[in-house]
């Protein structure tokens, strides 16, 4: 089972700091959100990702590129180039980084990854989203429905599609919400949903309305917390949060 992270976007709410760096790679307590987020996963026990990058992707390839040299102290033969690390503190994650395009909508992006994808059913979120939610429950509950997608409904003042729902399934999406459930990502979706998808999809505005309305996407209500690095003012609280020893998403 993999886990797709949907990294290709540039993050243009976030101002001048995604000028250097995508979105991704924007940093709390030092690290990452995209590692905050596989490291949510991790604790859970899935540990193979796929990463779909687009914007500034050579950045996040040389990220994990060169995480070990990064993250260790090491001796370099320069003569034949072979490194011995001394601490060895790492991750036993396997990642795999594939580019998907600059300007690609997020089913297109899902659309490009698909001979990666050996598994019937594998996990899909976004790169800037931060909750406290079991994973492993959200599998039972994908896996006990018989639906194509599971998406997460969480709670927030937003400006995003409103989920309406009924018994856990989801009719379909308002684009001007009540403040109710939205899509907080943490999905899971059946190998089949691929079929439905071409390399120019819009998931959320297509796909997921489409799937909807023939009755195949369910809502998981995580009632805990949940939060996105969306804004400046969003990538402020986080690392507010971190640095007070509040980041309800630490679960390691």
């Amino acid at each position: 089972m993999k886990v797709v992270l949907l990294a290709g976007g540039k993050g243009s709410r976030l101002g001048n700091l995604t000028d250097t760096l995508p979105k991704p790679l924007i940093k709390i307590g030092g690290k990452p959100i995209l590692w905050h987020i596989m490291k949510t996963y991790a604790y859970y026990g899935f540990k193979e990702f796929i990463i779909c990058t687009g914007y500034k992707s050579s950045l996040i390839k040389s990220y994990f590129f060169h995480y070990n040299t990064h993250k260790n102290d090491f001796t370099i033969n320069l003569a034949n180039s072979e490194i011995a690390f001394h601490n060895q503190a790492s991750e036993d994650w396997k990642v795999t980084l594939i580019d998907t395009g600059l300007n690609t909508h997020k089913g297109g992006r899902i659309k490009r990854i698909e001979p990666y994808l050996d598994s019937d059913t594998n996990m899909l979120t976004y790169a800037d989203g931060l909750a406290d939610i079991n994973i492993k429950d959200l599998l039972h509950f994908h896996e006990h429905h018989g639906k194509l997608i599971t998406i997460t409904g969480v709670s927030r003042d937003s400006k995003f599609g409103e989920i309406i729902e009924k018994n856990n399934k989801v009719l379909t999406f308002e684009e001007k919400p009540n403040n109710s459930l939205i899509n907080g990502g943490f999905m899971v979706f059946n190998k089949e949903l691929l079929r439905r998808l071409t390399e120019n999809s819009e998931f959320e505005r297509k796909v997921l309305k489409e799937l909807a309305a023939q009755g195949e996407v369910m809502v998981y209500k995580h009632y805990g917390n949940w939060a996105c690095m969306d804004t400046y003012k969003e990538y402020l609280s986080l690392n507010a949060l971190w640095d007070n020893k509040d980041a309800f998403w630490k679960k390691w």
